[in-house]
């Protein structure tokens, strides 16, 4: 039974006990007044102002009961809304999550395939498309652009450019060979972005100087690799393509 009940029926007793009091002392009044004496007790006074005393008391405590109910009730209330606005953040939270998750697993899985897709690579170039000639001297380091290419399985070698561009990360091997005619030195640089891997070179004071190399690279996607001919140096390249450039993957990672 909550206090607001238990107040309510101590009310409800002082009124049923009220009548029966007045009851009580109407009766004896009646008789007293046939006996020729005081109609009612002093104490029936007395007890009627206690009771109308205790009734206000307990009509003032129904009265703050009530008043602190309806707040517990609008708290109560507020809490629930509150529950509840909780309850749809965190659903949309982790809808959210779970459809992050979802296109991450779709470009895994599109990565993935594309890698499936790119496991060969292969090309091979040599200097000049046509003809006889001399590449250089430079003053810097220069791209060699081998523009007779005989093999390009992937795509992977531009052929205007020069640069060889990573499909995949993996393991790929490079062979370059640069030759040089009636000059004292040729040679040329492997590079891997703009950093210098190997150099082929060999100087020699007349006849058919050539130089060679080769190099294993970890690559990353779109990592780039290049044949750079060595600063005052020159090569040559006729018919036969006796400088060239070529590559291949070896396997993804």
């Amino acid at each position: 039974m909550t206090v607001i009940q238990q107040v309510s029926v101590n009310r409800m007793k002082i009124i049923m006990f009220l009548p029966l009091l007045l009851l009580v002392c109407s009766v004896s009044a009646d008789q007293t007044e046939t006996a020729g004496q005081q109609p009612c007790p002093q104490d029936f006074h007395a007890a009627l102002r206690e009771l109308t005393a205790s009734l206000a008391v307990q009509n003032e405590r129904i009265t703050v009961l009530q008043t602190e109910n309806q707040e517990l009730e609008a708290k109560l209330e507020s809490q629930k809304t509150e529950i509840n606005q909780l309850k749809q953040l965190s659903e949309e939270q982790a809808g959210k999550l779970k459809t992050e998750l979802q296109n991450q697993r779709t470009e895994a899985n599109q990565m993935k395939q594309q890698q499936q897709h790119v496991t060969q690579v292969a090309f091979s170039a040599s200097l000049l498309e046509q003809g006889e000639g001399y590449t250089g001297p430079f003053n810097d380091h220069t791209t060699l652009v081998f523009k007779h290419v005989v093999t390009n399985i992937g795509n992977t070698y531009n052929p205007y450019t020069g640069i060889f561009t990573a499909p995949v990360r993996g393991a790929y091997h490079f062979d370059w060979k640069v030759l040089g005619r009636d000059s004292t030195q040729t040679g040329a640089y492997l590079f891997r972005n703009e950093e210098i891997i190997f150099l082929a070179y060999e100087s020699q004071s007349s006849g058919w100087p050539s130089a060679s190399n080769g190099a294993s690279l970890l690559l990353e996607v779109g990592d780039q690799v290049s044949v750079r001919l060595w600063a005052g140096s020159r090569t040559y390249d006729n018919e036969n393509h006796q400088t060239t450039f070529s590559g291949h993957l070896i396997f993804t990672m």
